[in-house]
């Protein structure tokens, strides 16, 4: 058996990158804060968080570098947290 492990080391370089891109998208969250989309701006700010999210799994959380498995449930939870929302959304509409 050999005692190697799998490290999945990535550069400053791009976790700098991965980091201003998240300032960015926090201060673009911040703008859009300031404008009436009316029912538009909570979606507007979801897509940008979940965005934001996607960058901190896959590079912070290394979800990239998982199995399907792990994969799988990530997105299973991602789906559910969606229809969540439609639910919610949907009866917002009618209120």
């Amino acid at each position: 058996m050999s005692d190697t492990q799998n490290t999945h080391v990535t550069g400053y370089r791009f976790s700098i990158l991965i980091w201003v891109d998240l300032l960015i998208l926090t201060l673009l969250t911040i703008e859009v804060a300031q404008f009436d989309f009316q029912s538009l701006t909570v979606i507007v700010a979801l897509v940008i968080a979940t965005i934001k999210s996607y960058l901190v799994g896959t590079h912070f959380m290394h979800l990239k570098f998982e199995n399907k498995f792990l994969k799988a449930v990530v997105i299973g939870v991602g789906v559910l947290f969606l229809a969540v929302l439609i639910v919610l959304f949907s009866d917002y509409l009618f209120y």
